[in-house]
């Protein structure tokens, strides 16, 4: 069946998401030192210890990666002394900070042209477990629709989001393709919904999951080769 609709994965699909978390994680460093300077310096271990515990009262925050931020955060001010509402003021100001440098993403060379290529013939949509914008990061306008496990209040390899990109586009699942990173989220989380998978690997990694993606490509440029086939 001609294929309508092609979803993407975003973090280490169309950038690598390593040096966009360490520089976020840096402009955060430098502006809590600089504003709230009692917090210190905060050992990673504590702030996986605040996340472990906030996880712990709440599961399902692991779908909310912004909320779960912003409450370590809080939850560190809170160790380091600072009461509310300065406490709630100056989590959110740090935590807009961290989110706005983690917009600052270095795209694969060969995003913007394939997303324009493959926009001209097929629905795009987002499908991410994140929390990057496509509005601020400039490629919105590839994409029918962008979908975040935030707003869903559940992420891949849940069937949900899958089900609601289908929906979405008013596509039957067996004419969708998801392209994704990672072996779980991306590939069997697609498949399991009905829609076909490319894995997106550029690293070359050996496959170790159960059932095989229904195609592997190391570049995005070979994608739009991938989807002529099934079309």
């Amino acid at each position: 069946m001609t294929i309508r609709l092609i979803t993407f994965d975003l973090d280490d699909t169309l950038w690598d998401i390593a040096p966009v978390i360490h520089s976020a994680e840096a402009a955060l460093k430098a502006w809590m030192e600089a504003e709230a300077p009692r917090l210190g310096p905060v050992p990673v271990e504590h702030l996986w210890e605040i996340r472990d515990r906030l996880l712990g009262q709440d599961a399902g925050l692991k779908h909310r990666v912004s909320e779960l931020r912003r409450r370590v955060i809080h939850g560190a001010l809170q160790d380091a002394g600072y009461a509310e509402p300065e406490a709630g003021q100056l989590a959110e100001q740090g935590f807009q900070i961290y989110l706005a440098a983690r917009q600052q993403v270095t795209l694969y060379e060969d995003v913007h042209e394939t997303l324009e290529k493959l926009s001209l013939r097929y629905d795009l949509g987002v499908l991410t477990n994140g929390n990057a914008n496509v509005h601020e990061i400039g490629l919105a306008d590839y994409f029918r629709f962008a979908l975040c496990a935030e707003e869903l209040g559940i992420g891949k390899p849940d069937p949900h989001p899958f089900n609601e990109a289908i929906r979405r586009a008013g596509v039957p699942a067996e004419t969708a393709v998801h392209v994704g990173d990672n072996p779980v989220d991306d590939i069997q989380g697609a498949q399991r919904a009905g829609l076909r998978a490319v894995w997106f690997n550029p690293t070359a990694k050996p496959w170790e999951g159960d059932t095989l993606p229904d195609a592997e490509i190391r570049s995005l440029k070979e994608l739009p080769a991938v989807i002529e086939r099934w079309s």
